[in-house]
């Protein structure tokens, strides 16, 4: 028997996907598209790229791929763009994920290049922020008793310095 992969993204693997364009926009201060495509094999992949226009690199030295236009799933969006629904954008590819059928791991992570350079079954792991939310201890550290002493011993008495007068 095969292994047969979930082959769509998540909604929380989308919300996730957008936060990481909303985060490469703000990082690089230019607008980062997000698009979900589908793949020969039926396997939804996400590009991110950033329109031509808007790069600084030479188009010679770069993979490129168009973007958005009708008929288009983006998953980001940016206010630097006037219509990313009705216009195809020329745009420099950074990165993508695609989901995979190897039997390990759910993703596989495309460099700039277009190479498969690293595997995960779980999305977080090939994003390049953070985007897991932080356990409530690990805001506020270990749990303190009333007293604010975390080993449950009673703190020791105050001590009051000696009074001083001046003559």
């Amino acid at each position: 028997m095969s292994f047969v992969p979930e082959p769509t993204f998540t909604e929380h693997e989308i919300a996730l996907l957008k936060k990481t364009a909303v985060s490469l926009t703000a990082y690089l201060g230019k607008p980062v598209i997000a698009e979900i495509d589908t793949t020969e094999d039926g396997l939804e992949w996400v590009a991110f790229g950033v329109p031509l226009d808007i790069a600084d690199e030479n188009p010679d030295d770069i993979v490129t791929l168009d973007m958005g236009g009708p008929g288009s799933r983006l998953v980001s969006e940016s206010s630097d763009l006037e219509n990313p629904e009705e216009e195809v954008y020329a745009c420099e590819f950074l990165w993508g994920i695609q989901i995979t059928d190897i039997e390990n791991a759910r993703f596989v992570r495309i460099d700039f290049e277009g190479e498969e350079v690293e595997w995960a079954d779980d999305i977080e792991e090939l994003l390049p922020f953070g985007m897991r939310e932080p356990e409530p201890e690990e805001i506020m550290g270990p749990e303190e008793d009333d007293d604010g002493d975390e080993d449950g011993e009673d703190p020791p008495a105050p001590t009051t310095p000696p009074s001083t007068t001046l003559h």
